[in-house]
């Protein structure tokens, strides 16, 4: 049982560490601009029905982690999971028509925004219940372990399910059976529109993660590079056996809890300080500007994502939405319980 402070070291090679972060920066801007599309198709265009959860502020967590592992491992994520699911490697196509009800969603349009999955990389689901997903996460790596996979699980959860009881039940299931994953509180400091400092009891999540026996691991979850560092270590480790870890990543919640969300609850300037001096797209374009990037480069990047969402949100909106024989096409019935019971 350890607790480490996450340290961004640059690899020896310069131009390998520039490639990197430029695929940091790629996925990073391209799951920014999906938010930005789908807090318009809510908000502008009243294209969702139900509350879009954007994860702008929080796109170096997504990026990093994912990077380290593999398709066909698995992720558990939550109601604010767009940016995990297109970092996994879904289609944001799918994941748009998704949203929208439409044919061709990534669960045929009847999961929307807070429950989207997609098998085919892995990813077994948001889930619009605060914790849940976590014992979720340790009863998948329980079944990887019982076939002998070397595949892992991981679980990202936000700092408010650090209060609900799957936290405890989870974690300690993974210790006690010594099972493949890695859990990751991604930390934006605020539960829905409660800061979550003034109810959460002790140090945090990361000294409660310790105290139950797992490897801890904290980074500054705006720092690309860091998050990515520290998810290659950790992911390592549990796929030769090591058993289950913990991340805490802190990271930042730029808007409010839903796209309808003023945010008023928080202190005037809060937010506004933290997109100048905290975001992590900026203070990644700024590390890969000492590498030698160009900002034209950066530029282009930026433009392309912006392009790419922006087509592919206007392709969803045009698909039509499910013929009425699909509603059961993939939900199981035995009949009216009526007629057994009278």
């Amino acid at each position: 049982m350890a607790e480490t402070e996450a340290k961004t070291g640059a690899p020896a090679d310069p131009a390998h560490n520039r490639e990197r972060g430029r695929r940091l920066l790629v996925m990073m801007e391209r799951i920014r601009a999906f938010e930005e599309q789908a807090i318009l198709a809510a908000e502008r265009d009243k294209l969702v029905l139900g509350a879009i959860h954007p994860s702008i502020g929080q796109e170096a967590v997504a990026a990093g982690i994912m990077q380290a592992v593999r398709r066909d491992d698995i992720l558990l994520s939550t109601h604010r999971g767009h940016g995990h699911t297109l970092a996994k490697g879904a289609d944001p196509l799918a994941m748009f028509r998704e949203l929208l009800g439409r044919e061709g969603g990534s669960c045929g349009g009847k999961g929307g925004s807070m429950h989207i999955a997609d098998f085919s990389v892995g990813m077994l689901g948001a889930n619009g219940v605060v914790g849940a997903n976590i014992t979720i996460g340790a009863g998948a790596a329980h079944g990887l372990k019982l076939v002998g996979s070397d595949q892992i699980a991981v679980d990202i959860f936000g700092d408010g399910a650090v209060n609900r009881g799957p936290f405890l039940e989870g974690l300690n299931w993974a210790v006690v059976f010594d099972l493949p994953v890695l859990f990751v509180c991604e930390d934006n400091q605020y539960s829905a529109t409660t800061r979550t400092k003034s109810v959460t009891g002790g140090p945090g999540p990361a000294a409660r993660a310790k105290a139950m026996g797992l490897s801890t691991t904290v980074v500054n979850g705006n720092d690309a590079l860091e998050v990515a560092d520290a998810a290659d270590t950790i992911v390592a480790r549990i796929r030769a056996g090591g058993g289950p870890e913990f991340l805490h990543a802190i990271t930042y919640r730029q808007t409010g809890h839903t796209s309808f969300d003023k945010a008023t609850y928080r202190p005037e300037g809060e937010a506004e300080r933290h997109r100048a001096d905290d975001d992590p797209i900026a203070l990644l374009r700024g590390k890969l500007a000492e590498m030698g990037m160009r900002p034209k480069e950066m530029e282009e990047i930026h433009n392309e994502a912006q392009a790419e969402m922006a087509a592919l949100l206007a392709q969803a909106a045009d698909t039509p939405l499910p013929r009425l024989e699909q509603a059961f096409a993939d939900v199981q019935t035995i009949g009216s319980p009526a007629r057994r019971a009278y």
